[in-house]
């Protein structure tokens, strides 16, 4: 795209009135604005003047004669009669040359170089694209992961959940996805992040090879819950924008909890009651929403294959956000700390992660390779604790004498590379063959009852 282009686009559109109110109080978190109702609707941004310049706010609720608005900043400063100036709904306009950089929540660059805007603004909360006339679930995507090649596959347009505790190697995971994932273009949300974490994932993490297909959308840990929750709808933006060209899209949205998290801090201070486990109504369908709005495109279009991350504190996979988010995407992977902390990654627990894909998304021999693994898994996780304290009794059970002999080949399978997804399938038949157990050393004849034997 042509940059006299665009700033000329950008120049014909520039507001021919501008509208100003004046800030009537500041209560808490909660800036009251008069003036401003007769234009102003919930969503739009408003700049606050203040003796150092401006701070610009949301406005989240409205009233006949003022409207509430919440600061994207810090609001100190401001006092009653300062001027405030309607900035109407936000916009993004992604653009082919936003890949390989990185972007705040607003579009403006964070890697310090000049960047170029679309022709096209979208809005942050589009609507997804009509059920009927949405494709079906795509094909079966390589990972470069074993595991998610075989046991829990990935197909283009779906929408998994990623649930983790901190610390268990989500993020890891997520940089392995980003670059062994095939895909046109990667969306990376990064929602809440430590500030000290972004450098680290784009340099060491995610590499310059998975930077130079990925688009990354930051709104770090000290930023407003404003700007937070919209990192997750600009991210969204951005892949809508690639997958109407008719490009295949990644998305992987770190953390929806995040997100979640910061819609409540917006609608508590906006005066909505909390009523779920401390989030509000609200919460439910702003998640689902934004997973809808991933998913298959329209005929002619390309597909959103969204990965979406859930902190859980404890493993607790009733927590609201997990409950949500599980009932609406088509499968979930559950990384286990316990497993994490003996060393195998990724830490996944295969028995309880689930991909909705299957079985179409594999054949009939796939499925059977896939059912013998996944019995073989359950049936050892069922045992485990008898198993470890020495309770179990070689014969009594064939499923599980299988599976105590397959146990160590499969946990071994979970952690390995692929080139692709038939040889994924053939270490999956290989770590399914069983194996002739080595005999113990030999030793010399015990008397019965524990007794000496004097020579």
């Amino acid at each position: 795209m042509d940059k006299l282009e665009s700033i000329c686009h950008r120049l014909r559109h520039l507001p021919m009135l501008r509208h100003f109110g004046r800030v009537q109080s500041v209560q808490g978190g909660l800036i009251r604005v008069e003036g401003l109702n007769r234009h102003a609707s919930v969503g739009d941004r408003v700049a606050m003047s203040r003796p150092d310049g401006t701070v610009t706010g949301e406005i989240v609720g409205l009233a006949p004669r003022h409207a509430e608005v919440l600061a994207e900043g810090n609001p100190e400063g401001l006092s009653v009669g300062a001027e405030v100036e309607l900035l109407f709904a936000p916009t993004i306009a992604p653009c082919d040359a936003w890949i390989g950089r990185i972007v705040d929540p607003l579009g403006e660059p964070l890697d310090g170089r000049a960047l170029p805007r679309g022709l096209a603004p979208r809005p942050f909360r589009a609507e997804a694209p009509p059920a009927v006339r949405r494709k079906r679930l795509g094909r079966r995507l390589p990972t470069g992961l074993a595991v998610f090649d075989t046991l829990l596959p990935l197909v283009a347009g779906q929408r998994i959940g990623l649930f983790a505790g901190s610390g268990v190697g989500k993020s890891t995971l997520l940089s392995n996805l980003a670059r062994g994932v095939q895909a046109d273009v990667v969306v990376i949300a990064m929602i809440g992040e430590r500030g000290r974490e972004l450098r680290e994932f784009v340099e060491r993490t995610l590499g310059p090879d998975g930077m130079a297909r990925a688009v990354i959308v930051a709104a770090t840990s000290d930023r407003s819950p404003l700007i937070r929750r919209r990192c997750a709808w600009a991210a969204m933006a951005v892949a809508e924008h690639f997958r109407d060209q008719g490009k295949h899209v990644l998305l992987l949205a770190d953390s929806i909890t995040r997100f979640a998290e910061a819609h409540r801090e917006i609608a508590l201070t906006a005066g909505e009651p909390p009523s779920y486990r401390g989030f509000p109504p609200s919460v439910s369908n702003l998640i689902m929403a934004l997973a809808e709005r991933a998913g298959p495109g329209l005929e002619g279009s390309g597909d959103i294959t969204g990965i979406f991350s859930v902190l859980v504190a404890g493993s607790d996979m009733e927590e609201p956000v997990a409950d949500i988010l599980r009932g609406t995407l088509d499968g979930h992977v559950v990384l286990e700390r316990s497993i994490a902390e003996r060393g195998r990654f990724p830490a996944i627990d295969v028995v309880r992660s689930v991909s909705r894909s299957l079985p179409d998304a594999a054949t009939e021999e796939e499925n059977a390779l896939i059912g013998r693994a996944r019995a073989a898994l359950g049936a050892y996780a069922e045992s485990e604790l008898m198993i470890r304290a020495g309770l179990y009794a070689p014969g009594s059970d064939p499923l599980l004498d299988e599976a105590v002999q397959l146990y160590p080949q499969l946990d071994e399978f979970v952690t390995r590379k692929s080139e692709g997804i038939a040889q994924g399938f053939a270490a999956l038949s290989e770590a399914l063959r069983p194996r002739a157990r080595p005999k113990p050393a030999g030793r010399a004849p015990q008397p019965v009852g524990g007794g000496s034997v004097r020579i």
